[in-house]
């Protein structure tokens, strides 16, 4: 297993590190350091695609929340990049045109870790837990290999799905049935 890659040693600002250009794939600016997220895979990028369509299939067309991938979040001195991020509509950062701002300057409602071959699943829990920390109000850790999740919920010790059973979500997504079977079922391309 490969820990997420370290760019530099030594410690940087916030400010800094957001002055730097982007990267691809993105960095996160974590405790001073800035680390280089693993580049998604195959399981990865179509669990990623396909799950953040179906959440905005259900959540964007009443307006009740948006899923976004790849959404460079700071907040509580870190700068992170969710695999998935999902804002409640209430919250999604809008400019004076009523246009979705570039910067979001505030913790996803809920946040979705997809976990990579050359992952540590302690940094992405770590992350995860981090968000909940500071306003999350959903977590889930997803990992293709042993075909689970683990939910994550404030004040609460993390449960791991598997096969039958259904997925939480947001409060407001009321109309939302997902089990860990049909999130998997993304996988089989026929």
């Amino acid at each position: 297993m490969v820990l997420p890659i370290e760019i530099e040693s030594k410690s940087i600002t916030l400010e800094e590190f957001l002055e730097i250009p982007e990267t691809q794939p993105p960095s996160e600016y974590i405790d001073g350091k800035i680390h280089q997220k693993p580049m998604p895979q195959g399981k990865h990028s179509r669990i990623q695609t396909g799950l953040s369509a179906a959440i905005n299939q259900i959540s964007e067309s009443q307006k009740l929340a948006l899923a976004l991938t790849e959404l460079r979040c700071t907040f509580g001195n870190r700068s992170l990049v969710p695999d998935i991020a999902v804002f409640e509509w209430k919250n999604i950062p809008l400019d004076d045109a009523q246009e979705i701002m570039n910067s979001f300057n505030i913790p996803p409602d809920w946040v979705i870790e997809i976990l990579s071959p050359q992952q540590s699943p302690n940094s992405v829990i770590n992350k995860i837990i981090f968000c909940l920390n500071h306003g999350t109000k959903l977590g889930w850790f997803i990992d293709p290999e042993d075909r689970s999740v683990m939910i994550f919920q404030p004040n609460k010790l993390p449960e791991i799905k598997y096969g039958e059973e259904r997925l939480p979500a947001l409060e407001i997504l009321t109309d939302w049935q997902l089990k860990v079977t049909d999130l998997f079922s993304l996988l089989k391309i026929t």
